[in-house]
């Protein structure tokens, strides 16, 4: 019997139209010789599951929807809202209490993750070369002469939750800091200021499948934009080589680190780590456990580089957590 698949898209972030993209991506590469596919949209005040051209409310309380006097339940979800709920942990506990398996990391690793002052703090405990940074809070005062003595110019200014590089702010002059600052704030609650570290910029995908572990070629991410902003990200300004082009044994170093980051927060399906390689030694940015899924993302590319197919992919990637969440001693 076939399984029933949600594709969970949408969320309450800025990210949504991001996501819209990611969950057409990921309907388009899933056998759908081998499942029942239904995308579902999350928002604040509907869930709605599309199925053959009409939009259904989902009962909360299973995560069910109804045709035709039949209760339709899923037996999978693969979740691909970048943002909250579904990229910060809030979802995974939602689907671990309906005992519904999902695709990507659990609560713990991606609340972790999601929170990029404290993930980088987390793994730099380990030995991880991470960008120095100060984070703020709401109602913290800020001191721009001391935020700069101790980061210098240029820095970024970013929301600390959150993605796609909304309100993400190089700044130049310290003048510039404070409308920065207040930018951020508008996206989350919580603003973390970087020091800018100059060098080639990568990302490297990999994933965990009954398989083993597969850590993917790199991505060299090349833009005369001021940085990988959004319009970079997603209006084509910017040029993606995979694989990249840096020396094999650099290259296995940064999959040697990704391996070990996705060890140490107890990662699980794919995610993606982002660095910038400055004096021949990789830095991490950030790690991102939803990473986008559009036909044109890095994991794709990566994927097809490595010689596999997305959706042989993502048939292993359902299949190991489903088998996972039958067999709870092997969880």
């Amino acid at each position: 019997m076939k399984k029933n698949i949600a594709v969970v898209w949408g969320g309450y972030s800025s990210e949504k139209v991001i996501s819209e993209k990611s969950a057409a991506g990921i309907y388009s590469f899933l056998d759908k010789k081998k499942y029942n596919v239904s995308k579902v949209k999350i928002g604040r005040t509907s869930w709605e599951a599309e199925y053959q051209g009409e939009y259904i409310p989902v009962n909360k309380n299973d995560f069910s929807f109804m045709v035709n006097g039949q209760t339709v339940r899923f037996d999978f979800a693969y979740i691909t809202i970048h943002g909250t709920p579904g990229e910060d942990g809030s979802l995974q506990g939602y689907f671990d209490m309906l005992a519904i398996p999902y695709s990507n990391c659990g609560v713990l690793a991606s609340a972790l993750t999601f929170n990029k002052f404290t993930c980088n703090h987390f793994l730099k405990s380990f030995g991880i070369n991470v960008a120095d940074s100060v984070i703020l809070r709401e109602n913290d005062t800020l001191h721009p002469s001391e935020i700069i003595s101790r980061l210098g110019l240029p820095l970024f200014v970013k929301p600390n939750v959150g993605g796609s590089s909304f309100a993400t702010t190089k700044v130049k002059e310290e003048n510039q800091l404070e409308k920065a600052v207040k930018d951020a704030f508008r996206e989350a609650p919580e603003v973390i200021i970087e020091s800018f570290i100059a060098g080639t910029e990568v990302t490297c995908g990999c994933f965990k499948t009954d398989l083993g572990f597969t850590a993917l070629p790199l991505t060299e991410v090349v833009t005369t934009n001021e940085f990988f902003d959004f319009n970079a990200k997603y209006n084509g300004q910017v040029e993606e080589i995979t694989p990249a082009r840096i020396s094999e044994a650099l290259t296995r170093t940064i999959q040697q680190e990704t391996e070990k980051i996705y060890r140490l927060i107890g990662a699980k399906g794919i995610i993606r780590a982002d660095y910038i390689i400055s004096d021949n030694k990789p830095v991490l940015l950030e790690v991102n456990t939803t990473p986008g899924m559009t036909a044109t993302s890095f994991i794709p590319q990566q994927v097809a580089a490595a010689g596999f197919t997305m959706t042989e992919i993502l048939s292993e990637i359902i299949e190991t957590e489903y088998h996972k969440s039958k067999s709870p001693d092997l969880a």
